[in-house]
């Protein structure tokens, strides 16, 4: 039996069923050149003649180095043949090199959905994929509800994956359309349909319907399977697909099974996931497994002073195996060490027994019992520790802001809410007055803010707030809560950092997120 497992990426079409996605033409081109750089074997592009959208990308495809673009179809539909079936002609009709087409592989849906025979249903797969074959695609078979008709006709659901292979599909693939087999089950089917169709080429197709789709594709290529399909950031229908961000890694570093992926190709793991969020306006995950920010993330002293003698003790892979880096996080949990292993990720140089650090220390402790948040607002913390050792210019001082919101009818008999920020800042020993309205009174204070500083210092103008969040620490007091703020925000190079704020006023304790935020901006520039 081979090592090699080959990747096959499904984001384009299974992921553009979530729900709240709607992939562009040029998201499609943008994510397929991604995943072909990133050394993915199979690119399903879409459905051809299903959508405008999938019509134009097949229309002018994007040249890929490595990867096969696929397209999506169905085999024949029934009482048409092979040449008069206008959807399989669809598929056909494109560039790609490789044709996927779905057929049912579950004697229920045979007789109930269809409304054939089953010999019949046998035929329409074994003449498409011989057609496709002599018309020079390299065919695959996507066994529909493979499992499922599985357990109900175990003969009959063989005989489906049987007829791709004879008539020349390089990959049969076993698909749990509905999510709801589990990895036991998954292990004894997949092993008996290695007696039918070799386990090179046979392929698993999961839905994460019951968190198994990673767990069941594993369990597959443990009995023989040797293609596996999913999506990125586990993209898909319902509860999403397999996710291959997860499983490529695993699958290297942990099972030994060589992919198309260069050994520089994981590093570009964290880069291709973030890429993917990045095109659908989405923060991405923190706690993704390998990918995540949080995924070598480390609050507790005890951990992160483990981790300083070696990082094995809680750490599966080192990070930057998958493109990620470690981070110590600062908490109210944080000791000593956390506080200078962070020191050192930001650069700081210090002398441990310096009195400044049990005094950091302190405060942290104290900001947190007051609300602030610094495990996930590093960026306020570096501002918190470097005022500690008095290392932070003033860049800008405020004077004052005011906002105001509007509700009103306007001259179409709409009603609208506008919002209105004034403010006043010193810069370089000038006062600065600037007015703006926004998209909330947040995005307004932002925009004046942001008004008033871009002249003097022009850095300022590519930052944009990427991610908004708003928590109240004390329910109890109802509209008089505390309120905590963080502010997630990035710059054109795709550098992002979060900061946070706390203050009774949601509007004062977004003014104190967006202030750290412009700060370190400009710091960060100042130092580069």
């Amino acid at each position: 039996m081979t090592d090699r497992i080959y990747l096959f990426d499904t984001t384009l079409r299974d992921g553009g069923q979530t729900q709240g996605v709607d992939f562009s033409v040029g998201d499609k081109t943008a994510i397929a050149r991604a995943l072909d750089a990133l050394g993915i074997d199979y690119v399903e592009g879409g459905w051809p003649g299903a959508n405008p959208t999938d019509e134009k990308f097949f229309a002018d495809p994007p040249v890929l180095k490595h990867a096969r673009l696929t397209a999506f179809g169905m085999t024949r539909r029934p009482g048409r043949s092979v040449d008069n079936d206008p959807g399989l002609a669809a598929v056909l009709g494109t560039k790609a090199p490789a044709a996927c087409l779905v057929g049912k592989a579950w004697d229920f849906h045979v007789d109930v959905a269809l409304g054939i025979s089953r010999v019949e249903n046998l035929r329409m797969i074994g003449e498409s994929i011989a057609h496709a074959g002599k018309r020079g695609f390299e065919a695959m078979y996507d066994a529909e509800h493979f499992f499922d008709g599985y357990k109900a006709n175990p003969a009959y659901a063989l005989d489906c994956i049987k007829a791709a292979h004879d008539n020349g599909a390089r990959w049969v693939v076993l698909c749990d359309t509905n999510g709801g087999t589990l990895p036991d089950e998954i292990e004894r089917i997949v092993a008996a349909a290695t007696k039918v169709v070799p386990g090179e080429r046979l392929g698993i197709h999961c839905h994460n319907d019951t968190e198994n789709a990673v767990a069941n594709t594993l369990a597959a290529v443990r009995v023989g399977a040797r293609q596996i399909q999913g999506t990125l950031n586990g993209l898909g229908e319902r509860c999403g697909n397999a996710n291959l961000i997860s499983l490529i890694p695993t699958l290297m570093l942990k099972m030994g099974f060589k992919t198309g992926l260069a050994p520089d190709g994981l590093k570009q793991l964290t880069h291709v996931s973030r890429l993917l969020d990045e095109l659908l306006n989405r923060a991405p995950n923190r706690h993704a497994a390998y990918v995540g920010e949080s995924a070598f993330a480390h609050k507790g002293g005890l951990h992160a002073s483990a981790v300083e003698k070696d990082p094995r003790t809680y750490e599966h892979i080192p990070p930057e195996t998958v493109g990620n880096r470690r981070h110590i996080v600062v908490s109210d949990q944080s000791g000593r060490s956390n506080i200078l292993a962070r020191f050192r990720d930001i650069g700081i140089d210090i002398d441990p027994k310096n009195p400044k650090v049990n005094r950091l220390i302190e405060l942290v402790k104290d900001r947190e019992f007051d609300g602030y948040a610094y495990d996930g607002a590093e960026a306020s913390f570096e501002l918190l520790a470097r005022r500690a050792l008095q290392d932070v210019p003033e860049f800008f001082q405020l004077v004052s802001f005011r906002v105001i919101d509007e509700r009103r009818i306007n001259a179409k008999q709409q009603l609208i809410t506008l919002s209105e920020a004034t403010v006043k800042v010193r810069v370089r020993e000038e006062q600065v007055m600037t007015v703006a309205e926004g998209n909330g009174p947040v995005n307004a204070l932002d925009t004046a803010l942001r008004k008033a500083l871009v002249p003097v210092y022009p850095s300022l103008e590519e930052v944009r707030l990427v991610d908004y969040k708003v928590r109240i620490l004390t329910p109890q007091d109802g509209t008089k809560a505390v309120t905590r703020v963080m502010i997630e925000t990035a710059d054109a190079s795709g550098e992002r950092w979060s900061t946070v704020g706390v203050s009774a006023n949601v509007i004062d304790a977004s003014y104190n997120a967006l202030h750290d935020s412009i700060t370190y901006k400009l710091l960060r520039g100042r130092s580069a």
